[in-house]
């Protein structure tokens, strides 16, 4: 059983328990994805093509990191010239693990729903410990402006606006 997802404007065949490269999605490691472009779904039995995608299918899959690809070199010259740029360059990646293939609502493994991946009890608990509370500066912390304060930068800016009026 495979299908052939959409991702990043490129097209996959993946199979459950895959492990795949696609350009850099914006998840966090271990978070569980959903790719709802399903183009095909083949099955021992049935084949079903999408026109353009297949209705109600989603390939459910884990982010397992976040990395870098190999170091490619990008090398341009104009021959008699002696124009030559030499730079390299590393495609940001995501490494998914295919979990599950589900068309009509069930999965195609169990036949079952497919089950969300939860968060696990210390994750849940990272989260709420990492939420900061703002706190506000008290007001006699606040900086007060003397009415010499405000005369003086009133006279400092006449001056200047009056500069810039003589120069024209």
């Amino acid at each position: 059983m495979f299908a052939i997802i959409k991702s990043g404007g490129r097209q996959y065949k993946v199979s459950v328990g895959q492990t795949l490269e696609v350009n850099r999605l914006s998840v966090e490691d271990g978070a569980q994805v959903r790719f709802d472009e399903v183009l095909l779904i083949s099955d021992a039995n049935t084949t079903m093509i999408g026109a353009p995608f297949v209705e109600n299918a989603q390939v459910l899959a884990t982010a397992v990191q976040q990395t870098r690809g190999k170091k490619l070199i990008v090398f341009r010259y104009k021959p008699k010239k002696r124009f030559r740029h030499r730079r390299g360059h590393r495609q940001e990646l995501t490494v998914l693990s295919i979990d599950d293939i589900v068309a009509n609502g069930k999965s195609l493994i169990t036949g079952e729903a497919p089950k969300e991946k939860q968060a696990t009890p210390e994750e849940t608990e990272a989260l709420t410990t990492t939420t900061t509370t703002e706190t506000a500066t008290p007001v006699s912390e606040t900086p007060e402006t003397s009415a010499e304060e405000m005369a003086r930068w009133r006279r400092d800016t006449a001056a200047a606006e009056g500069t810039e009026t003589e120069e024209e």
